[in-house]
C-alpha cells in the first residue's frame, strides 16, 4: 500500500478546445487539512477536482496522490438493480479484507516471530488499520448511514429507485465509511438538509486525511475549511488563504480596497511624471539675457541651471519607466448586481392562500404576503416548499382551497430547476422577450452574466448561468412579490452576496424557501418553517 499521504498538484494545465480553464495551477493539502476551492461558476473548480481525482488527465503539469484518493461521484458505480446495501458492502470490503489478513499474519508470526515478510506485511497493514479506523468501520457504517438521514431506507430496494439526493447521501455514506487518505468533493451539501449537513461536517472535521471541497455553501465552508482557495484571476492568479470563508471574506475585502488604492495612487504619479518630464524644460527659464555683459558668470550660471533641468528631468523618466514596467494592473471590473428586485407593486397589495391542499404535498389554511413583506421559508427536503411557492405563484392549482392576489399584482417565481423551450436561442434573446426590444437595462449591465456569455446559446451555459438568465427575466420587469427557490443554490460566492443585498432593498415583497445557513443568519423578517406539508407552529 501507498505510504504517500499528501495530495499535491504542480504546474496543472488543463485545455478544452480552444479554451484555457486550468493555467500554471499549483496546490497541496496535507493530513488534516481542508481546502476549499471558490471562484466564479466556470472558473475550474470542478475540472481541478477531477485532476486531482485522476479521471482527467492535466495538459501540463503533475499530480501525486495517496493510493486511495476518492472522489465523491454524481453516479454510482453500480448497475441500477444493485440493491443499497451493495454499497455498504463494498466500501467496507477492504476493511474486511485486511482483517482478516492481519488474523492470518498474526496466526503465521505466532508460529514464526523471525519471519521478516510476514512482519514486514503485517506492519504496513497495521498502520493502514490505525489510518482508516479499521477496528470501528461496521460501528461507523451504522453511524454515517444514520447522520446522513438513510438508516430508515430498506437496503434491499434497487438503487435506480433512489431519488438523485438520496443517490448523493449513499455515495457521501461510502466516502465516509472508508476514510480515505485524500477526500475529493464537487457541491457536497446540494442534496442534503440541515441537519445532514452538520452531520457531514462533523465527520469531515474528524477524518485524518486531506480534504478538498468545492462548494457554494458558505456557512460549510466556514464550518468545514482549514484554507480556502481562490482560482479567479488577481494579481498573484490562484492565491491560497488560511482559514475558514468568513477569514477569507475579510482579507479579500482588505486586498481589494488595497489594489484599488496603489492603481489610483500609481496612475496619478505616472500622469504627474509625464507632464513633469514633458515641461519642466520648458518651465525652468535658463536662457535669460545676460546683464553687464557678464558673460563668464552667465555661462557658469547657465550651465549650472541646465544641468539641474537634465537632472530632474532624467529622475523623473527613470521614475517614469520603473513604474510603468511595474505598475499594478487596473483591479478587473466586478459583476455587480444592479437590478431592482422587485417593483412598488399596489400600495396595499398582497397574495393570499386559503384553506389550500395539494394531496399529499400540502395542506395551508392560512398564508398572505403583502408587498414590503419578506419571508423566510424553511423546513427539510420533501417538506413542501417548492410546491407553496408554485401555489404562491398560480403555477400550481390546489386541489382544494384558493390562492388570492390583489388586483393588478404581479408576482413571479425563480425555481430551483430551470429550463428553456429552445436551447439554441442566446441569453440575450430571451432576456429581450422578457425585457423588450429596448430594455432599460441592458443584459449585459446587470452584472448577472460575463458580456461573452450573452451572446451564447442558453444550452451551452452552465446550470449556474441559466439560473441568472432566468433570474434577469424576471427582473427585467420588476414583478411586485419575488417568490426564490434555493435562490442561493449554483450561483458564485459574490453573487449571491450581491443578490442578498439586493434583497434586503428591494421595495416589493420577497419569500425565499432556502437551506442555505449563511443566508438565514443574516434574514431580516419573518421565517416560516414547514414540516410534512403543513406550517410547523
Amino acid at each position: 500500500m501507498s505510504n504517500v499521504s499528501v495530495l499535491h498538484a504542480r504546474d496543472l494545465v488543463k485545455v478544452y478546445g480552444d479554451r484555457i480553464v486550468l493555467d500554471n495551477v499549483s496546490l497541496s493539502a496535507g493530513p488534516g487539512q481542508r481546502l476549499g476551492l471558490v471562484g466564479e461558476n466556470g472558473i475550474g473548480k470542478s475540472t481541478l477536482l477531477r485532476l486531482l481525482s485522476g479521471e482527467e488527465e492535466p495538459d501540463g503539469g503533475e499530480v501525486q496522490r495517496p493510493a486511495d484518493t476518492e472522489f465523491l461521484r454524481q453516479e454510482l458505480p453500480f448497475p441500477a438493480d444493485a440493491p443499497l446495501s451493495a454499497v455498504v458492502d463494498e466500501a467496507l470490503e477492504e476493511f474486511h479484507r485486511v482483517r482478516d489478513r492481519l488474523d492470518e499474519l498474526g496466526e503465521i508470526l505466532a508460529a514464526r516471530p523471525e519471519d521478516e515478510t510476514a512482519l514486514a506485511e503485517y506492519g504496513d497493514l497495521l498502520g493502514w488499520a490505525q489510518d482508516h479506523g479499521l477496528w470501528d468501520a461496521d460501528h461507523r457504517a451504522k453511524l454515517v448511514l444514520d447522520g446522513l438521514g438513510l438508516s430508515g431506507v430498506d437496503m434491499a430496494r434497487p438503487l435506480g429507485s433512489l431519488s438523485g439526493g438520496q443517490r448523493t447521501r449513499l455515495g457521501l455514506a461510502a466516502l465516509l465509511i472508508r476514510q480515505p487518505r485524500a477526500v475529493l468533493l464537487d457541491e457536497p451539501t446540494n442534496h442534503l438538509d440541515e441537519e445532514a449537513v452538520t452531520f457531514l461536517e462533523q465527520r469531515l472535521a474528524e477524518l485524518p486525511g486531506a480534504v478538498v471541497v468545492a462548494s457554494h455553501d458558505r456557512a460549510f465552508l466556514d464550518g468545514i475549511c482549514t484554507d480556502i482557495v481562490d482560482l479567479d484571476p488577481s494579481r498573484g492568479g490562484v492565491t491560497r488563504y488560511g482559514g475558514a470563508y468568513s477569514d477569507y471574506l475579510e482579507v479579500k475585502r482588505s486586498e481589494r480596497a488595497r489594489w484599488e488604492q496603489q492603481y489610483t495612487a500609481e496612475q496619478k504619479e505616472i500622469k504627474e511624471l509625464r507632464q513633469a518630464v514633458a515641461t519642466t524644460a520648458h518651465d525652468v527659464n535658463h536662457a535669460r539675457s545676460m546683464k553687464d555683459n557678464n558673460k563668464i558668470g552667465y555661462d557658469r550660471h547657465g550651465g549650472r541651471v541646465q544641468k539641474q533641468i537634465s537632472r530632474r528631468v532624467r529622475n523623473a523618466q527613470q521614475r517614469l519607466d520603473e513604474l510603468t514596467a511595474n505598475q499594478a494592473k487596473r483591479p478587473p471590473a466586478q459583476l455587480s448586481f444592479t437590478a431592482a428586485m422587485t417593483g412598488t407593486g399596489p400600495q396595499e397589495g398582497s397574495v393570499s392562500l386559503r384553506k389550500v391542499r395539494v394531496d399529499g404535498r400540502l395542506e395551508i389554511d392560512d398564508l398572505t404576503v403583502a408587498t414590503g413583506e419578506r419571508l423566510l421559508i424553511t423546513g427539510p427536503n420533501g417538506a413542501g416548499k417548492s410546491t407553496l411557492l408554485r401555489v404562491l405563484a398560480g403555477d400550481l392549482e390546489p386541489d382544494a382551497g384558493a390562492a388570492y392576489r390583489s388586483s393588478g399584482l404581479r408576482v413571479a417565481l425563480l425555481e430551483q430547476d430551470v429550463e428553456f423551450p429552445d436551447p439554441q436561442r442566446t441569453a440575450r434573446s430571451y432576456y429581450a422577450q422578457a425585457a423588450g426590444e429596448d430594455p432599460a437595462v441592458p443584459l449585459s449591465r446587470l452584472g448577472l452574466l460575463a458580456g461573452r456569455d450573452t451572446e451564447r446559446p442558453v444550452g451551452q451555459l452552465s446550470t449556474g448561468q441559466r439560473r441568472r438568465v432566468a433570474l434577469a427575466m424576471l427582473v427585467a420587469r420588476p414583478p411586485d412579490v419575488l417568490l426564490l427557490d434555493e435562490p442561493t443554490n449554483h450561483l458564485s460566492l459574490r453573487l449571491v452576496e450581491e443578490l442578498e443585498e439586493a434583497l434586503h432593498s428591494a421595495p416589493g415583497g420577497v419569500v425565499v424557501a432556502s437551506h442555505d445557513r449563511w443566508l438565514r443568519r443574516g434574514w431580516q423578517g419573518p421565517e416560516l418553517t414547514l414540516l410534512d406539508g403543513r406550517i410547523r407552529a
